[in-house]
């Protein structure tokens, strides 16, 4: 999912290198896909952002796995709805999944195209479908849940689903949790000036999802109860995709397992950063001592 662009950001987050060649996150993400099984991309972006995407990130793999491009357009909605008078805003993930609907015929994985995952998430996600029997009739999609200690930042606060898993390892609830930030041995949210404590080991949602293609005429049946609620917030309501796969759990559609990744999120994008800046380093000292040495050889004056 690569359409929305961060407010507070203030652009294309997508579209950011993060190393000093030059990669972007989701160039981790397609190369753990690939060697995960993974035999095709559906980027979902704003159509107008088409040939900037192209260019800088759809053009680097086109030779290496199949790519397509979804659209995630406001006006793309069930018959007997309109777009309210002066929204501007996406409709959420939910709504920006189903912009894939008509590309999709196989088992599929959703995720962020600006968060980092780990390689053993989607191995762990491609062998879940590669194997997967019915349990008791129903459907069984999937989520890779991280530990909420290895997804908490430094350098301010984060909101997560804060996911409720099952004896059997499946999930029964998803809570969206805002301002979480770390403070000594747990982790404390804010929600109406009121500061609440979470456990560390808590299991939390990155929007790594796992489904086989009849979910989307499932969500997009939600998508139009969705639309009948949101005269109350007409400007800003989303549909957000682990709400919508709640619904289709309290109703008995599906079961979803969870599944916990390893990746200890924001160390790694540290130590990343961390190494980057230790290569410009380098990259400065090498410049300086290159000018130091030819200087030898230019007379005085020049």
């Amino acid at each position: 999912l690569a359409a929305g662009m961060g407010s507070r950001y203030g652009g294309l987050k997508q579209i950011d290198p993060i190393t000093s060649e030059g990669e972007f996150i989701i160039d981790f993400s397609v190369y753990d896909a690939i060697r995960a099984g993974f035999d095709k991309i559906v980027f979902v972006i704003k159509e107008e952002n088409l040939d900037l995407f192209k260019e800088t990130i759809g053009k680097r793999f086109e030779n290496k796995i199949k790519v397509e491009y979804a659209f995630q357009k406001l006006e793309d909605l069930p018959e007997g709805f309109a777009v309210p008078e002066g929204r501007s805003k996406p409709w959420g993930t939910a709504h920006a999944m189903l912009a894939a609907r008509n590309m999709i015929n196989e088992p599929f994985a959703v995720i962020n195209a600006d968060d980092f995952y780990g390689r053993s998430a989607y191995k762990a996600l491609f062998d879940h479908f590669a194997n997967k029997n019915e349990a008791d009739g129903k459907r069984e999609y999937a989520m890779v849940g991280y530990i909420l200690e290895n997804t908490l930042t430094e350098n301010g606060t984060v909101s997560r689903g804060v996911c409720t898993v099952g004896a059997d390892g499946r999930l029964t609830d998803v809570v969206e949790r805002t301002a979480i930030s770390r403070e000594g041995d747990c982790a404390v949210f804010t929600e109406n000036g009121c500061k609440t404590e979470l456990p560390l080991d808590a299991v939390v949602s990155m929007n790594f999802w796992g489904f086989t293609p009849d979910v989307f005429g499932f969500v997009w049946e939600s998508f139009k109860e969705f639309l009948k609620t949101i005269d109350s917030n007409p400007m800003k309501a989303e549909f957000y995709l682990p709400f919508a796969i709640c619904d289709l759990m309290k109703q008995g559609v599906c079961d979803v397992k969870v599944m916990v990744g390893s990746i200890n999120y924001h160390r790694y994008l540290v130590l990343l950063c961390a190494l980057t800046f230790c290569l410009f380093c380098f990259f400065l000292v090498q410049t300086a001592s290159f000018f130091s040495h030819i200087a030898r050889y230019i007379p005085s004056g020049n």
